[in-house]
């Protein structure tokens, strides 16, 4: 049985980093409107089909050194970061966790990294990947913890409506619109996941996050105004996946 935990841990770390590099790429072109699955990767500077040996996770940037093995142009460290950034969700999971449970924590880790990333760069949540996050908490909920489901089905149904009532006395206040759309269906989605009563625990702890990370850029020496904002969408996803994996802390 040991050798069977041991066998799923390292297969889940092992495959941690080319689960990045495909996150990285729905990152890169979900929302540029480029097809996933089907295109090649190619080398952004000179236009190159990129090979299979150009392509192993972490790997082939460290062994070119960060550049194209066909132009030299440097590359960049988006891929990098953001497949360190899986395997490092998996390192947590596979250490708090047992292996089988810890898939499901990667689920959404990885899951709320992509859209954190995505919320970062091009400022939107696209609902074709916050609504399936919702039905997917359900669904574990009903297999894993059919006693809590009602509570997560509660907190799905309680989460949007929720960030949508803080948008309109956000903008009722400012006259500007502070929380979108985007923002509420991935609070539903961490309802459906977290229960209802990790809501206030996960808003409080993203208003917090955004109050600091905006603290912090003006000690920096950015010029921040009323008009000034933040993609919120990081600052629930973090919180969310830390409480998740709280929960899976007080259930050793």
């Amino acid at each position: 049985m040991l050798r069977t935990l041991d066998l799923q841990a390292v297969s889940l770390l092992v495959l941690a980093p080319i689960i990045g590099s495909f996150l990285g790429v729905v990152v890169r072109r979900y929302p540029a409107g480029e097809t996933i699955g089907w295109s090649r990767s190619r080398c952004e500077g000179c236009g190159t089909v990129l090979a299979s040996r150009d392509l192993v996770p972490l790997i082939s940037w460290a062994a070119m050194l960060g550049r194209c093995r066909y132009c030299r142009q440097r590359l960049g460290w988006f891929y990098p970061a953001i497949e360190i950034a899986a395997l490092l969700v998996a390192l947590i999971a596979v250490a708090i966790d047992d292996a089988s449970r810890a898939w499901l924590d990667c689920v959404l880790g990885w899951w709320l990294l992509t859209l954190a990333w995505i919320d970062l760069r091009q400022w939107v949540l696209p609902d074709v990947l916050t609504l399936p996050l919702i039905v997917v908490g359900l669904a574990a909920a009903a297999v894993f913890d059919p006693d809590n489901l009602l509570d997560r089905a509660l907190g799905a149904a309680v989460g949007y409506p929720t960030l949508r009532g803080l948008a309109w006395v956000y903008r009722s206040l400012r006259q500007r619109e502070g929380l979108g759309g985007g923002d509420a269906k991935l609070l539903s989605a961490i309802g459906g996941w977290l229960g209802l009563a990790a809501l206030p625990e996960v808003i409080l702890a993203a208003a917090l996050g955004g109050l600091a990370v905006a603290g912090v850029l003006r000690l920096a020496g950015a010029r921040l105004r009323a008009s000034s904002a933040l993609p919120f969408g990081p600052f629930l996803a973090l919180p969310a996946w830390v409480v998740w994996m709280c929960g899976s802390v007080s259930l050793q």
